[in-house]
């Protein structure tokens, strides 16, 4: 899967995973902060996204500190599945 590509269906399954009725696909961008002043996310929606991650491309994040490396933006998100994904 190319990568742009990648950022769009992560950008879908973010919103559809999360529940974000007032957010749209097309609406974040692919380096804003996914949490804080960005996206607005929080410590719950983390938890959401990592099993995200492993339902979807079968990645295991235990650390949360690596979670943390890795839950930063579409564009960080995007390159560490095309790194490790297993799916």
């Amino acid at each position: 899967m190319e990568k742009e590509q990648l950022k769009q269906q992560l950008k879908q399954q973010i919103v559809q995973f999360l529940n974000l009725t007032s957010v749209q696909p097309g609406d974040i961008k692919d380096d804003e902060p996914l949490f804080g002043e960005g996206l607005g996310l929080d410590s719950i929606d983390s938890i959401e996204l990592i099993v995200l991650l492993s339902r979807e491309y079968g990645i295991t994040i235990q650390d949360p500190k690596e979670g943390r490396k890795i839950l930063v933006d579409i564009n960080t998100m995007a390159d560490y599945i095309i790194q490790h994904k297993t799916k």
